[in-house]
This record gives C-alpha cells, structure tokens and sequence, in this order.
C-alpha cells in the first residue's frame, strides 16, 4: 500500500479569482428547479431590471455571454464590411471577433497611464469610413468617455461601451453603460457572475426592442418571425445566480476597493512597481488590480516565484490583442502604433483582490511579491 500524500502546509493559496456564492444563489437556483421552468423567464426580466439601475438607464437586455452583448451591439447599428470601428488593443480578443465577425475593419487607438484607451489617439484615428468608436473599460475603470463623447458628437459616430469589466463603475457620477451601447460580462471571473451571461444596456427603446427580437430567433411572438434571428438566450438559472450579487454589488465594490488601496499601501513605492491609480472623478469597479513590473524584469519568473509563495496572479494581456499569427497579414486588423499599449502589454501583472482576500492575505501578496522580485 502506498502512502496518501501528504495535505500541503502553510496558509491556503490564494487564488486570483474566486465567485463566492451564498444562500441567497441557493435559494434562488433551487426555486428556478422546483418551478420546472428553467429557461428564460421571470428571473431574467428580474435581472435585466437590476442591471438598467446599475448603467442608470431604462433599458437592460439580458444575453448568453459579453462577447454576445458586443454582436448584439454591432448588428442592431447596421455595422458590416467597409466600416470602421476604433477601439483598443489592449484588451480580450473578444472585442476583436466582434467587430471581424460583422465584416467591418478594425483600428487601435493606444491607451493612457490607465490602461483605458485614450481620447486624443482615439481622434486622431477617426476618418470616412468610422462608425463606431469601442472603449474598453478595463480592469475596472471607465474611459474618460465624455471626451470620448465630444470625439462621437464631432462625427456623428456611435458608442459601444465594453463594460465586461465595469459593474458599477463611474465617472463623474455617471455609470459605465450609460454614454453608449454597454456591454457588460457576468462570465464566471467577473465582479457579479452567472457563470456565462452578459447584458446590453441602453437609453434608446429601439434599440432595446430590436435585440429582444434578435436574442429570440427573430421572434415577435412565437412562429411570429420578423428578422433572421439568433438564440442569445439566457436561462433563468443563470439570472438566479447573478441576482443575489447584483443586489450586493455596493458591498463588492466596497470590499474590492478596500482591497486595492490596502495593496497599493503595501506595496509602497521602493521597488520600482507601479501601482494603478483612479484618476479623479472616476469610481473604479476594480475587476483586477494590475501594476507594472520594472522595466526589464522576467514577468513568468515573477508569476513562478508568486505561485511557489502561494499566491496566484494574471497576466491580463501578455499581447497586444492584434498581435496573434492569426490576425498577422488580415486586411480588416490595422496594425496601428500604440506604444504605451506595446509597453503595458510587457509589463502587466495583476494581484487578488476579490472579496475572498482579507487583510493578512493582503500583507502576504504584497510580503511575496517582494520576495518575487528580489529573486
């Protein structure tokens, strides 16, 4: 007989996420069971309910995924090839795919000191063929989208917002999803989660009724079809999930942002890592706490040495999102300059913060990420 292996010593590794579900997700789950009705349904219409209070507008949508909320978007402003839509390339690829699956061509204006794309670059892109801008609100915190605006309003160009990480935030006192089309992600990794699921918020009742018909096969009413649809659906026991945390979302928020000012405390300045900043009169969600390592520093090295001292962390991007062989030599990817992006994409690294993570987790992340990079 062979010995069982030995439980592992030390405090528990904490994880870089970790969706934390209680008794209220129970209950909810369960009740979608027992009605033995558990596709979309009134728990879906409970939560869209939920989610247009949170972007601060009248209409909310409910989808299968954020990349969904993103298509969704694109196709009900009759966005297709010959368009040009201007958006960040420091972000998931699922920006990318949405805007290569309309046909439309893509350009990349670079970012600021916030990761978030920035307003001036974004101008400088705009030509004929623009229809589109699409910020990303990274990380948690928004694009300086009046500016973004002014740009909009100058051409009369559409916003898309993609908010898949930007649950609540703000500027000036302004939720993300209210200055465009938002598009917002409850993928299991994100501040309020459904597992897969997304929404798409908006102040336009038009655009509102057109996605509600695309997310039903092109359905009015049943076998009344009125538009070549799609199944955007999400189910009721996906809506059971994300409800209790969307009702709880200004304590998420809260302990998140706790979080982050206590690392950015401990951290400190010395060892040459920047930590993020929320510039002024913006409220940042905090989906992930990113700092930039010293210029020069093995980053998978790092990643290595934190993982070995028990905590987990993520490289969100390692690449600019154009800079995969598959995009290489695509007509409709314009490889623009963006060298704060190029820069960023080298250096990033992101830290837990979720509400899982304590104050003595806090000084154990910060204790081993010194430790990481002394080496």
């Amino acid at each position: 007989m062979t010995d069982a292996p030995e439980a592992p010593s030390g405090p528990p590794f904490i994880p870089i996420s970790a969706p934390r579900f209680g008794d209220e997700e129970e209950r909810l789950v369960l009740q979608v069971l027992h009605s033995g009705a558990i596709a979309q349904g009134p728990m879906v219409e409970r939560l869209e309910v939920l989610c247009a209070a949170m972007a601060g507008v009248p209409h909310a949508v409910a989808v299968s995924s954020g990349t969904v909320a993103l298509d969704a978007a694109l196709e009900v402003l009759g966005i297709g090839p010959g368009d040009e839509v201007i958006t960040s390339p420091f972000t998931f690829v699922a920006t990318l795919n949405a805007i290569l699956r309309r046909g439309a061509t893509a350009r990349f204006a670079d970012i600021t000191d916030g990761y978030v794309i920035d307003p001036a670059s974004v101008a400088a892109l705009v030509r004929a063929q623009t229809r589109v801008l699409l910020p990303v609100h990274l990380y948690g915190l928004m694009a300086d989208m009046e500016k973004i605006g002014e740009v909009a309003d100058g051409h009369g160009l559409a916003i898309v917002e993609d908010a898949a990480q930007a649950h609540g935030a703000t500027l000036h006192g302004r939720p993300a999803g209210s200055f465009g089309i938002g598009c917002f992600s409850l993928y299991a990794t994100k501040n309020v989660t459904s597992g897969e699921g997304g929404v798409v918020t908006t102040t336009d009742s038009e655009i509102d009724q057109r996605i509600r018909l695309l997310r039903n096969q092109g359905m009015r009413a049943r076998y009344d079809y009125a538009a070549v649809g799609h199944n955007w659906r999400m189910t009721d026991l996906a809506a059971a999930l994300a409800i209790p945390q969307m009702e709880r979302l200004a304590t998420i928020a809260a302990q998140r942002r706790h979080n982050a000012e206590l690392l950015t405390e401990l951290i400190g300045a010395p060892w040459g890592v920047v930590t993020p900043a929320t510039p002024p009169g913006r409220g940042h969600a905090w989906h992930q706490y990113t700092v930039l390592l010293p210029d020069g520093r093995d980053r998978d090295a790092v990643v290595t040495r934190l993982h070995e001292r028990g905590v987990g962390s993520g490289v969100y991007y390692p690449r600019l999102v154009w800079d995969y062989p598959l995009f290489h030599g695509n007509p409709l990817v314009i490889r623009d300059d963006t060298p704060r992006a190029a820069d960023v994409a080298r250096r990033c690294l992101s830290l837990p913060i979720h509400p899982g993570v304590g104050d003595s987790d806090l000084a154990r992340i910060a204790e081993a990420l010194r430790s990481a990079l002394a080496g």
